[in-house]
């Protein structure tokens, strides 16, 4: 017995060829105006839509037309914002002109803002100032600017060093130690404090610190205290402060000079 197949025969795919024919419709353009739009520099969204607007327009034998964005972006591919953008650009360099809503080309090619601005030879300034500015410069634009990537070396070396500014003096730190005291105060007591004001880490900095304690040490000298009776009590307590002592002055012992006695007895002499 023998095996039999059976061929399927599948229809080949015939490709269909799509020729431009100005039967099937044509837009009238001037050379002029093809001539222009190709030496004005436009990007490549800006062309697009140029082209659309031509085709909405001059393909309906119409000077301008309504033409939303959606219509644009399915005749370029570009997405409807790019191709706003796009428009506001060419209606900005008046390649395109706008009545409303509708818009439509410029065929004044001479009002279109050339992109290529040069700077004017000469200004006129107001009457205070002189007459015009000086016939020099370069009439392009510069096409570079000075970034970090094109800075070279030659022009980092001609920067001017700017001078820092001068540094104010610092003020001379108060020494308690370089004071000199009154001669009523034992050095030995006032040493014992300046010690003890140390070692509790609130050391004497300041000139009003140290004149507000001598003046209170100097009213308790006069009230009849030794600055022994005020300091060391402060320093026994832990107090970082001087305090007038609450008891009564001791009664301070005064050296009187002896005076000579007088006495009646007759020294004799001899004659």
């Amino acid at each position: 017995m023998m095996n039999t197949a059976e061929v399927y025969q599948f229809p080949v795919r015939q490709e269909i060829y799509k020729v431009a024919d100005v039967d099937n419709g044509f837009t009238r353009l001037a050379n002029e105006l093809l001539e222009a739009i190709m030496l004005a520099g436009l990007s490549q969204h800006q062309l697009l839509v140029f082209m659309a607007v031509s085709r909405k327009t001059y393909g309906y034998n119409k000077s301008m037309d309504w033409i939303s964005n959606e219509q644009m972006s399915k005749l370029t591919g570009i997405l409807p914002h790019k191709c706003s953008a796009a428009k506001s650009e060419l209606v900005k360099r008046n390649i395109l002109i706008t009545n409303g809503r509708q818009v439509g080309i410029n065929k004044n090619i001479s009002e279109w803002e050339d992109k290529n601005k040069v700077y004017p030879k000469k200004v006129n300034l107001p009457e205070s100032g002189k007459e015009c500015l000086p016939e020099k410069g370069k009439s392009d634009y510069p096409n570079q600017v000075n970034t970090k990537d094109n800075i070279t070396k030659d022009k980092k070396d001609n920067n001017t060093p700017i001078s820092p500014l001068p540094k104010k003096s610092p003020k001379p730190k108060f020494d308690v130690n370089q004071v000199q005291l009154p001669e009523w105060l034992d050095p030995d007591v006032w040493k014992n404090w300046l010690e003890y004001r140390s070692a509790i880490r609130k050391p004497i900095k300041t000139f009003q610190t140290f004149n507000g304690q001598i003046n209170l040490l100097k009213e308790c000298h006069d009230a009849g205290y030794s600055p022994s009776e005020v300091i060391n009590p402060s320093i026994a307590n832990g107090w970082t402060g001087l305090f007038r002592p609450k008891h009564s002055p001791k009664t301070r012992s005064i050296n009187r000079i002896a005076q000579p006695v007088r006495t009646e007895q007759f020294i004799s002499e001899d004659f």
